[in-house]
């Protein structure tokens, strides 16, 4: 529909600033959502793909990491100046192999950005420390790098979620390998490209492929550590193997986001703060709002939620305009949770998305992955559309007695990213802030992302491992403290190594 046709190309992996082709001649289709036509082809690199990959990072890390971190900042800010250069090159790479409306690629791009910038400041925030704690000795601490870290990401990012790591483990001083979801691996092979004429070789390292290639990416020997952004299933699976092969891992899972509507709350700044949250991205990404808790009765702010969501248009462009989902799976996956809830456990279907005019005849006019909005009202907190990750642009409605009752709800659920309360009262507010079993809250706001220097990351079946994936989260995850304790005076008389 708003995608252009390109010639079909076949990427290759990235190793040593150069394009190298995989020993496999196996090759997966990438597919526009838009139309369901094949952009480009990926190849499914093996083990042997990943050692290649390992190797080209093992051998620049110690020249990189022997680098103060203020020079290797000053290598990120001319990758920061060139990727920004590029961006809208990034920009349409985004909305052609993943689906989003320009608005959003944009800050898809820009997210990833911020990351690069706050790694820019790593000399200032990294520094060590260095105390004289006693006469004649002195304590020290410094941040040490690890060695070749490695990320395994998502595709509903295609380049902020690889962004959310690579700036400070690069900066940290490490090397770094990276598998890109197959679905959108365009993305970032062309900021690898842009990066050669930027890094020393082997400092960023790309291979392309699938389970297979992630497999032995998180087992290779001489990888650290390893970032995960996916399905709570596979990330504890990465989390609980990865670890007990001694590496350090930080594996993200999904979610199930909660927001309060209190009777208080502005409607019409709650309805499309709510349908912004929910459609956004086609409600494709981990922070997207999916149930809302309505307490006591508030018919005007359903109706303005359904009124302002039916309003929203397939495309590209424009404010009111939303994207295609992925891939003919997650359509098949959306339209069986809403069929479920409706057939299943009675759950009114206020806005039907399978059905919708605009997008269902878009569907069937360009063969690609439209799905319109849809708002479920339910009668149960149990109901099955209420607590698993839909990935989709599907809202769940459940009316609550008391705050206390929708708190309970939201309590209840297994994950932990995100949850927001809409009210006018701050009272109200800090009484929920306090009570959310999120570690990502909102006040009045559906996507509360953290900004940098505030690092992103959840709790419970959201996040398995001990650290945040940005900000001094990352810094701690891809870096140990070395203390060095240093005395030069002659010891005093009877004095004991204390001294």
């Amino acid at each position: 529909m708003d995608s252009k046709p390109t010639a079909v190309t076949t990427l290759s992996n990235f190793m040593s600033n150069k394009a190298v082709s995989a020993s496999s001649q196996e090759l997966l289709s990438v597919v526009s959502p838009h139309d369901g036509q094949t952009i480009a082809m990926v190849p499914l690199s093996t083990a042997a793909d990943v050692d290649k990959a390992v190797e080209s990072a093992k051998s620049a890390f110690t020249e990189w990491s022997g680098l103060t971190l203020k020079a290797r900042a000053g290598y990120l800010l001319t990758l920061y100046n060139t990727l920004t250069e590029n961006s809208e090159e990034l920009v349409d790479l985004i909305v052609r192999e993943h689906g989003k409306n320009k608005a959003e690629a944009r800050g898809d791009v820009s997210k990833g950005l911020e990351t690069l910038e706050y790694a820019i400041s790593l000399p200032q925030i990294a520094q060590g420390r260095v105390e004289y704690v006693s006469g004649g000795v002195q304590c020290q601490d410094e941040r040490v790098p690890l060695g070749v870290v490695g990320g395994i990401v998502p595709f509903n990012f295609p380049f902020m979620v690889p962004f959310w790591t690579i700036p400070i483990a690069i900066g940290m001083g490490n090397t770094y390998v990276l598998k890109p979801s197959e679905k959108v691996p365009m993305t970032m092979t062309r900021v690898a490209e842009l990066a050669a004429n930027v890094l020393p070789p082997g400092v960023l390292n790309i291979v392309h492929g699938d389970r297979t290639a992630a497999q032995a990416l998180l087992e290779h020997k001489d990888v650290q550590a390893l970032a995960f952004v996916g399905t709570s299933e596979v990330a504890q699976h990465i989390h609980t193997h990865g670890t007990s092969l001694g590496k350090r891992v930080l594996a993200l899972g999904g979610a199930k986001n909660h927001l309060l509507a209190l009777k208080d709350c502005d409607v019409d700044m709650t309805a499309q703060d709510v349908v912004n949250s929910f459609t956004g991205c086609a409600g494709e990404r981990c922070m997207a709002a999916s149930v809302l808790l309505v307490v006591g009765e508030q018919p005007k702010l359903i109706s303005k939620i359904v009124e302002k969501a039916q309003a929203l248009v397939p495309g590209s462009e424009g404010t009111r305009s939303m994207g295609p989902v992925i891939d003919q799976q997650a359509i098949d996956r959306i339209e069986g949770a809403i069929r479920h809830a409706v057939d299943v456990d009675g759950a009114q279907l206020l806005l039907d998305g399978c059905s919708s005019s605009a997008f269902a005849s878009c569907r069937k006019e360009t063969g690609g992955f439209w799905i319109g909005p849809t708002v479920l009202q339910h009668k149960s907190w149990t109901d099955k559309a209420m607590h698993f990750e839909i990935f989709g642009p599907v809202l769940s409605i459940l009316q609550c007695s008391s705050i206390d009752e929708a708190l309970a709800i939201e309590n209840a659920n297994s994950y932990g990213n995100a949850a927001c309360v809409y009210t006018t009262s701050g009272a109200a507010a800090e009484y929920c802030s306090r009570r959310f079993q999120a570690a990502m809250i909102g006040v009045n706001i559906g996507v509360p992302v953290p900004r940098e220097p505030f690092s992103f990351g959840g709790i419970n079946r959201s996040k398995f491992g001990t650290s945040d994936i940005t900000g001094d989260g990352g810094i701690e995850f891809f870096s140990y403290r070395r203390k060095i304790t240093t005395k030069w005076a002659p010891p005093k008389k009877d004095a004991s190594w204390m001294s």
